[in-house]
């Protein structure tokens, strides 16, 4: 069983950065694929960003992509995701997902064995 618990959602304005945590409790995340996503209200839950067990393989949705940055550091099991130029439309619950198998390029969330709870993002205008 693994456990996420994401961090670093809050209010910013449009322009603006966040830095979000997902860290591991009682497991340790260093072989697992890991990913980011997004839920608007009233809206799917949307993928973000994803990352390989080892790190050096990254994938983002068109969307974010020259905006966002999925990272992990296994020895701390946590994983990251810094969001720049942040836009309205950006506002959601992200949620950290963990998948057993290690690749990095999962793009659906009915792959990913393990959710976290989320954090809110706003972002005002």
């Amino acid at each position: 069983q693994v456990q996420l618990a994401e961090s670093g959602g809050g209010l910013v304005q449009a322009g603006g950065s966040l830095k979000l945590s997902c860290a591991a409790s009682g497991r340790t995340l260093s072989t697992y694929g890991m990913g980011w996503f997004r839920q608007a209200p009233g809206k799917e839950r949307e993928f973000v960003a994803a990352i390989n067990w080892t790190g050096f393989s990254t994938y983002y949705a068109d969307s974010v992509k020259g905006r966002f940055t999925i990272s992990r550091d296994n020895a701390k099991n946590t994983v990251y995701l810094q969001m720049n130029s942040l836009k309205p439309e950006d506002a959601a619950v992200y949620y950290c997902a963990a998948r057993i198998l290690g690749g990095g390029r999962v793009i659906t969330s009915y792959e990913y064995d393990y959710w976290g709870q989320g954090t809110q993002v706003t972002v005002s205008s």
